[in-house]
Order: C-alpha cells, then sequence, then structure tokens
C-alpha cells in the first residue's frame, strides 16, 4: 500500500452478478496512494473487471464503500456516476474504443465533452492534444488523420492522450499493451508513465503479465485483494 493519502480506497464491497451460477467478488479492503503507479495482476476469470467496473461506477456494490477523491460512488446516482466518472477517470481500454471514423483530434478532446472541469484545465485543446501526441511519439500530422487509418500502436498512444488530457486524478489502463510486441510494449510504459507523472495522475493498469512488474511502484495481485465465488442462485 502506498504511504501517502487514498486517492482510491475499496472497504468491505461485494458484489454479486444475478443469475444461477453467477459470480461474486468480495473486496474486503483495498486503496491507491495518490500520484502511486500500481499494476493489477490477475488471470482470466479472476474479477479484475468486476473491480474496474466497480471503481469506475458503471456498476455499484450491494455493500461497501468505494471512495475516489474522497467520494463515494456508490452513493451516487446513475447520472452524477457518469459525469464523475468523466472528470475523474482516465480510461485506456484494451481494444482503446476510439471512434474510427473521426479524426485523432476529435477522438482525444471526446474526453472533455462532458468533463467541465476537465476542459476548464486545459486552456487550448486543440495545442493541448498536439503536444500530448507529440509527448506520446505520434507523427506530427497525426491529430488531422482517421483514426481508424492508424497501427495498433498508434491508436493506444491516442487512446492513452484522450485518458490524459485535463490531467484527471486517476488513469485506469485495461490490458493496454497486450496487442504490443515487446519493444512496442517498453516504449509506450515509459512513455505512460512520463505524461502521468507530468499530470499528477495516479495510475491503475490492469494485467495478467507479471514481467511488467518492476516498472511499476506496487504490483497487487487479486488473489490477495480479493474473493471470487460462483454465487447462488
Amino acid at each position: 500500500m502506498g504511504s501517502g493519502p487514498s486517492i482510491l480506497a475499496l472497504k468491505g464491497v461485494s458484489y454479486r452478478w444475478s443469475g444461477r451460477g453467477s459470480f461474486a467478488l468480495d473486496v474486503p479492503a483495498f486503496s491507491i496512494a495518490t500520484s502511486e503507479r500500481v499494476l493489477l495482476l490477475g488471470e482470466s476469470g479472476s474479477g479484475k473487471s468486476t473491480l474496474l467496473s466497480l471503481i469506475c461506477g458503471t456498476i455499484t456494490p450491494h455493500a461497501g464503500s468505494v471512495l475516489l477523491s474522497g467520494t463515494d460512488i456508490a452513493s451516487l446516482s446513475a447520472g452524477k456516476r457518469d459525469r464523475f466518472r468523466a472528470e475523474h477517470i482516465g480510461l485506456i481500454f484494451q481494444q482503446f474504443n476510439l471512434l474510427p471514423y473521426a479524426t485523432v483530434l476529435d477522438n482525444i478532446l471526446l474526453s472533455l465533452r462532458f468533463a467541465p472541469q476537465r476542459r476548464a484545465r486545459v486552456a487550448h485543446p486543440q495545442q493541448t492534444a498536439q503536444k500530448l501526441c507529440m509527448d506520446l511519439g505520434l507523427p506530427k500530422d497525426t491529430l488531422t488523420a482517421q483514426a481508424g487509418t492508424l497501427s495498433v500502436g498508434q491508436q493506444q498512444r491516442v487512446a492513452a492522450a484522450r485518458a490524459l488530457i485535463g490531467a484527471p486524478p486517476l488513469i485506469i489502463a485495461d490490458e493496454p499493451t497486450s496487442a504490443l510486441d515487446a519493444a512496442t510494449q517498453a516504449t509506450f510504459l515509459d512513455l505512460l508513465f512520463e505524461q502521468t507523472r507530468n499530470a499528477g495522475s495516479t495510475l491503475l493498469m490492469v494485467s495478467h503479465d507479471a514481467r511488467l512488474a518492476p516498472q511499476f511502484d506496487r504490483v497487487v495481485q487479486m488473489a490477495d485483494i480479493a474473493r471470487t465465488a460462483q454465487a447462488a442462485a
């Protein structure tokens, strides 16, 4: 556990997916310190996706609290959770989730559309997006390209720029390097660490690849923080 104040804290959290023989997840306690870089490791089926959904507020626990920046996400209405997530969490999805026919600029700025506080921190959105792209090693003319025409590695960096713009307090990266070769993976992680450090953001990265562990401040195993089971009907 990090030594500084916690930006994220789960306590006594439990969640049950509905249906006979469905998945159940219990997290007695888990926290991340501000500005910490945490790698969360777990095999498929270990509950990583459910945990991320709880942290992001796309689902709410049946018991317990999920505190992000001091706010219990579970206490908010669905609409308020959506707005809170947009302001406080930058997401890098495993499949990137870019709009393929939109320009790179439009994809990056999309994360500010429903986050006025993040948008207020960006005085010049286009210039900021351009600088992020350059800092992430993308070609100068990338902003005007359609996202779907880029390579996998380039799309991944656009997804990172979209998550980072406006300096959200927490960046969550869900298996962002799984489709990359070792060299591209290492380059991307170096760039991601640099950008989260510049923004003062906390990083939670989820993976099944234990080889990434030495690059993080702390490594957490899903099995050490959560209990999983097949729930009764």
